[in-house]
């Protein structure tokens, strides 16, 4: 092998090396902001909101950070759930048993709380209801399925539930919204056509949208799934400091208590181990103990937030907000539990 052979080779492999090594950083950060998106969202969060209230030379820039925020939920939540959407063919799609159940489930424990919330309007556990409520309707968030997976259960049948959850929900959330409604204006079905106009359209169309691109254009849908898969997390991430902001602007100007404030963070942590305990359950019936019970438990809160802050009083968004503690306290708990299981085995071994 001549010099050349020998110097050309060389470069190769630096040049691969530099590469591997680029990628490995790139892996390393990615890792670090997924472990760490929950604490530095809230920090970023609290920090807008406290530039925003204290520093006055942004004061000409709240209109427009509001109409952006306005608007910027909704999208980040379309292309979100488009991301999910589009990894799975809807050809494929298998109902279980448990699916079933679960949306039963859900209907009825919302059902149970917005009933009496509609009868007893001048309660004093009206808001606090309103907090349960919220939690209790949202879809299943598009990152259970990862987490399931991680913990060892089925993730196609997760993704599954994940899309009929965010279907049935775009007809749950404007048949019973109108029940507890604090600012209701005219007839139950003239709030129901209101508020589905607007929610179904943000559930309907990233399904419809990603089932369309995988039929008529499979190499894009392809190449936009390996796109959104990374896009989809940052935009998780940006919804998550504006989610923080508004509901921060909330509690501030709320008019409330903090007992009462304190009520809704509680009625978030109250639903999060209801539906995380009888998810488990019926996942221990249906033989599918991991699945059912993320499906259950690990809620798309950033849609709840979002439809908490529109539909019922910008403050109801504390229950949600605090959700997204609560359930990534059983998460993280979970993880270390499997963690742990596997260590045990490993030194057995």
């Amino acid at each position: 092998m001549n010099t050349a052979t020998k110097k050309a080779q060389g470069e190769a492999r630096t040049v691969a090396a530099k590469h591997k090594g680029g990628a490995g950083a790139k892996e390393r950060i990615m890792r670090f902001f997924k472990m760490w998106t929950l604490p530095l969202g809230m920090c970023a969060g609290f920090g807008v909101y406290a530039a925003f209230h204290f520093a006055p030379w942004l004061a000409p820039l709240k209109a427009v950070a509001n109409g952006v925020s306005g608007y910027a939920m909704p999208f980040f939540i379309f292309v979100m759930l488009f991301a999910t959407f589009c990894k799975v063919n809807p050809r494929e799609m298998r109902i279980k048993r448990w699916h079933v159940a679960l949306l039963l489930l859900q209907l009825v424990c919302c059902l149970a709380v917005a009933v009496p919330t509609h009868f007893l309007p001048a309660g004093p556990w009206r808001v606090a209801a309103q907090g349960a409520l919220v939690c209790l309707i949202a879809p299943t968030g598009t990152a259970a399925a990862v987490i399931a997976g991680r913990l060892g259960g089925n993730e196609t049948t997760l993704t599954t539930y994940t899309i009929v959850s965010n279907l049935v929900a775009a007809v749950m959330i404007p048949a019973v919204f109108p029940l507890v409604e604090m600012r209701a204006a005219g007839s139950f079905a003239a709030q129901f056509a209101l508020i589905l106009r607007h929610v179904f359209p943000l559930l309907i169309c990233p399904f419809l949208a990603a089932w369309a691109l995988r039929e008529l254009l499979p190499k894009v849908h392809a190449r936009t799934v390996r796109l959104l898969g990374d896009l989809a997390f940052y935009l998780w991430g940006v919804s998550l400091v504006i989610a923080i902001g508004l509901t921060l602007r909330s509690v501030v100007n709320s008019h409330f208590d903090p007992h009462v404030l304190l009520l809704l963070a509680a009625s978030g942590l109250v639903v999060c181990v209801w539906q995380f305990g009888t998810g488990k359950l019926l996942g221990r019936l249906c033989h599918d103990y991991i699945s059912c019970g993320q499906g259950s438990g690990q809620k798309n809160t950033l849609l709840a937030i979002w439809t908490a802050y529109t539909y019922l009083s910008p403050v109801i968004s504390v229950a949600p907000s605090c959700y997204i503690i609560w359930q990534n306290i059983v998460n993280s708990w979970q993880l270390w539990k499997k963690g742990k299981r596997e260590a045990a085995l490993k030194d057995e071994n």
